[in-house]
């Protein structure tokens, strides 16, 4: 039914280098044929690779700056040689010219979807007939027909009609579902030949195609750019071939710089992946589970979940390990018999010893640390300190007396160099305690970025009365802690007594002894690691109570008026929305200010989408949203003291766009005044949850209350234009 697989991987000839890999509609076949090429062959496996690809990548390899060789020889001059990477337009008519379109192009980027399309469409590709073309017009116009004619350019509809009528698409969470959808829908029926996607398209959407193509085999995961797993290349690959149509599905790799053949044979012939659990018990699941279960039911379900079973399979490896570790370890102690004495017990005293020394040593650091410290918090402008060494070494004025305040790393003045150069120091900068050597004054006109104020400044620190090569600060002159140090002198003591001192074989005793020892750290930090992770579902749930007893929401097993309240949200934020609504923070909000308030708990920017924006809504609106902050702050701290990090701070990035469409602007206003990167499709999104949240709030809300009105007017605000063709269809 999903048709054979080719079970092949080759390199296309000119002019577009790439890697091909045969597949059944679940992910590519996995054996490479060299397909009778010569040379030596590499095999993943058990498969044979391609031998003409390991080449090719070999030889990129040797042409690389560094490398041993050029292409011009054997390791003879030349010119680096590139392999030139085609572009999307000469990807998609060699699709074409060889027959493997409909097909699917991932991208892993959203802009790099529209500009493959718009660079598709520059190029003259026309993928589709006169016929198919009309079709594709009546479909679009039918589909098309709700949204209001005035946000058509904002959504950017023409260019995006221009793509459809030549058979090529994008396809991408920035997207108006509307348009995704029709997408999808012109792809099933043969009317789009090419889309080019993110990696969304590849999970529930059924859109196989006759060929998938992976632009790169790596991806921004929001923090780096990291390699594709085996179980994303099979699922991604897994579009390629149609059911019933297709007797066989392609995957092709465009060929990149630093491309391993091998790598990628091994991507396709993988066929197991780590099944994960990511469960975890949530506010409104464990009140839920303790109203209806009680508690010790609860825990008891809790504990035959599938996250536990993980833990607990982890468990019984940990504990074997534990196991065979502490008879390695008799055995090690079992050695230590001596004929003198207690080698076990010598070896106790040797490393009381050592403790003891440790401990001395960090109380002189803790207290040297803690004079300069001091004496860096003493300082006041205008002083003349030497910094004894670093990359700020030599003389310097003080500028900030109040940046000597104590904090977390300690004082940090700001100084002014011999060199010019304003800087903030540290207690790194200043190993022993400071003293000023003199003092100049600042004026109060002194501006620190002004070149000249700073030349006029070094100027009078260097004609300063003062010792350039003075001592630095005070230097401890007494003896060391240890020296004097009665307990580490009766461990010296008793260690000399000891019989075992003079024994001929104490070396080889000690050897044994710290053996043993290293390897029952090691055991004990294993014991504490099969402790953490026995019942974790189970005893994160009863922190989870815990938290809820210390807030109202749980008595034992009776859930509170507040606790039936917070069974009935659902939302990542869910107790932070409870407690909002239990303060009664939201009781004075106009619809349009509590839309903005509750975006705070349902948006989630993107990397791109930092800063803090200008707040609208006047002061009501602002002093809501200070006091959401508060209270985030204390939830944040009751979450700390039972060990929970479930909530995050309210995000106010989507406060603006929220407001300015609840009272009424234009879609392309609020998308341009927003201060986001924000596409059509991400402002359908978050409009949609924030309607499910005010939805929620309205119904939990008491009754009688103003906010259950006010909610019921902010989503009457909110369901116009687009949104509610959005949420109507």
């Amino acid at each position: 039914g999903r048709g054979r697989a080719t079970d092949e991987a080759r390199a296309w000839s000119p002019p577009v280098p790439a890697a091909r890999t045969g597949g059944n509609g679940a992910g590519g076949g996995g054996r490479a044929n060299g397909g009778g090429s010569r040379g030596a062959t590499a095999t993943v496996a058990g498969r044979v690779v391609n031998p003409d690809l390991v080449r090719l990548a070999r030889d990129e390899s040797r042409a690389m700056p560094g490398g041993y060789g050029n292409g011009r020889g054997r390791g003879g001059p030349g010119p680096r040689r590139r392999m030139w990477v085609p572009g999307r337009p000469e990807v998609v008519e060699r699709l074409g010219r060889d027959g493997l379109l409909p097909a699917i192009v991932f991208v892993f980027s959203r802009a790099g979807c529209d500009d493959a399309v718009t660079s598709c469409v520059r190029a003259g590709l026309r993928l589709v007939g006169p016929a198919e073309q009309q079709r594709i017009r009546t479909i679009v116009r039918e589909r098309t027909a709700g949204i209001p004619e005035s946000d058509l350019g904002v959504l950017g509809y023409w260019a995006w009609v221009e793509g459809l009528e030549r058979g090529i698409a994008s396809h991408h969470a920035g997207m108006l579902p509307t348009f995704k959808e029709i997408v999808e829908e012109l792809f099933v029926q043969g009317l789009v030949r090419v889309v080019f996607a993110t990696e969304t398209l590849a999970l529930g959407i059924n859109m196989p195609a006759r060929t998938v193509v992976l632009e790169r085999l790596t991806k921004f995961n929001g923090e780096s750019r990291v390699d594709i797993t085996p179980g994303e290349y099979t699922q991604l690959t897994g579009r390629a071939g149609r059911r019933g149509i297709d007797v066989e599905g392609h995957a092709v790799v465009l060929w990149q710089s630093g491309l391993d053949p091998l790598a990628l044979a091994g991507l396709a012939s993988t066929r197991t992946y780590p099944l994960r659990s990511s469960f975890r018990p949530s506010y409104n699941m464990a009140v839920n589970l303790v109203g209806r279960l009680g508690a010790d039911r609860a825990r008891a379900v809790l504990e035959s979940s599938f996250a536990q079973f993980q833990a607990d399979r982890d468990v019984v490896g940990l504990a074997r390990v534990v196991r065979r570790n502490s008879e390695a370890i008799d055995e090690m102690r079992a050695q230590l018999s001596c004929d003198r004495g207690d080698a076990a017990e010598y070896d106790r005293i040797r490393r009381d010893i050592r403790e003891r020394e440790a401990a001395l040593s960090r109380e002189g650091s803790a207290r040297r640390r803690a004079e300069s410290a001091a004496a860096l918090g003493r300082l006041r402008t205008g002083d003349i300190v030497r910094v004894p060494a670093g990359r700020r070494s030599g003389l310097a004025v003080v500028l900030d007396a109040d940046a000597n305040a104590v904090g977390a790393e300690g004082p940090r003045p700001v100084v002014l160099t011999a060199d010019k150069q304003v800087r903030r120091l540290s207690l790194v900068d200043f190993p022993v305690a400071v003293e000023p050597l003199g003092r100049v004054r600042v004026p109060r006109s002194f501006n620190p970025r002004s070149p000249q104020s700073r030349r006029d400044l070094a100027s009078s620190l260097r004609a300063a009365d003062v010792d350039p090569e003075g001592p630095p600060g005070r230097r401890a002159k007494a003896r060391s802690a240890a020296a004097d140090d009665a307990e580490l002198a009766r461990l010296r003591r008793a260690l000399r007594a000891h019989p075992v001192h003079d024994c001929p074989r104490r070396e080889e005793h000690l050897r044994s002894a710290e053996q043993a020892n290293r390897l029952a750290k090691e055991t004990a930090a294993i014991s504490r690691k099969v402790e953490g992770r026995t019942n974790t579902v189970a005893k994160t749930f009863d922190r989870v109570r815990a938290a809820l007893a210390e807030l109202g929401y749980l008595d034992g097993d009776t859930v509170t008026d507040a606790g039936r309240v917070l069974a009935r949200i659902y939302s990542e934020q869910d107790l932070l929305v409870a407690e909002c609504l239990r303060a009664g923070i939201w009781a004075e909000l106009t619809p349009p200010a509590l839309a903005a308030a509750v975006s705070t708990l349902v948006f989630e920017p993107r990397g791109d989408d930092v800063g803090v924006p200008a707040l609208p809504g006047g002061a009501a609106l602002r002093d809501c949203l200070d006091e959401m902050g508060r209270l985030a702050f204390r939830l944040a701290a009751t979450e700390q003291g039972h060990r929970l990090s479930f909530l995050r701070p309210p995000e106010l990035g989507f406060v603006p766009a929220a407001h300015d469409w609840a009272v009424g602007r234009p879609l392309e206003r609020v998308l341009t005044d927003s201060g986001l990167e924000l596409t059509a499709g991400d402002f359908v999104r978050w409009m949609r949850q924030l309607l499910d949240l005010l939805d929620q709030i309205s119904k939990v809300a008491p009754d009688d209350s103003r906010v259950r009105r006010t909610a019921r007017s902010a989503m009457d605000a909110l369901r116009r234009g687009v949104i509610a063709y959005a949420t109507s269809v």
